[in-house]
């Protein structure tokens, strides 16, 4: 009794000391965050564009000038690092530094909500159409197709005479015009992953279509 005891607690801590060098696994975001981190050109235009978004956020609080008040005493000035123009001043006597941080900081505003417009739009769209195929799917790509067949000019403007100057409804309604690629894009990795083994096995556990979407589908589109 006593030697099966002590055999009983060796297998025991030779089972937890196992347990403790099993490898963790690895999340879908930590596994793409070191890939991205792993490619250099991609490295390195992350750290521009954090230098540039913080720059465009803060910048302007250093500045001696706002970007709407005029200098008097200087028209179309030259740099002058004496008088805090750096980058000189408009026809106005505005501070041209001033007012390029403020134009960076609308691009980028613009750019973000347009974009997460965009790619929410896109990629529910373009899953849902993959995921469904046939009848449904047809209809929804016929739909992108005569979206693209119509002038984005026009659409711009239609949006500036309903928005006026709602600027953040007007990114948003740019963004919700700029779907069709990704949802095209989006509608073809779901043909292609909704035939796996995951999503049989989704299927057969009884899951509804909109779970396995976006609980499946959804989340091995960034693989």
């Amino acid at each position: 009794m006593i030697l099966n005891s002590a055999k009983r607690e060796l297998l025991e801590a030779e089972l937890l000391s196992a347990e403790g060098l099993a490898p963790k696994g690895r999340s879908l975001t930590g596994d793409a965050m070191r890939r991205l981190l792993r490619n250099k050109a991609a490295a390195l235009s992350l750290i521009v564009l954090a230098v540039l978004v913080l720059v465009a956020i803060f910048g302007p609080y250093f500045l001696p000038f706002n970007y709407e008040d005029p200098d008097w005493n200087s028209f179309r000035g030259a740099p002058d690092f004496a008088a805090g123009h750096y980058f000189g001043t408009d026809g106005n006597g505005r501070d041209l530094l001033a007012r390029t941080l403020y134009g960076t900081r609308v691009s980028l505003t613009v750019a973000l909500v347009a974009t997460l417009v965009s790619v929410v739009i896109g990629v529910l769209y373009g899953a849902v159409a993959g995921y469904f195929g046939g009848r449904v799917d047809a209809i929804m790509m016929r739909f992108v197709d005569i979206m693209y067949a119509l002038p984005y000019v026009l659409f711009v403007i239609l949006l500036m005479v309903i928005f006026g100057r709602n600027v953040y409804l007007l990114f948003a309604a740019i963004g919700a015009l700029e779907w069709l690629t990704m949802a095209r894009i989006v509608r073809g990795q779901t043909l292609s992953i909704k035939q796996r083994e995951f999503i049989e096995a989704a299927r057969a556990s009884g899951q509804r279509s909109f779970k396995i979407i976006l609980k499946h589908i959804v989340p091995n589109l960034v693989g």
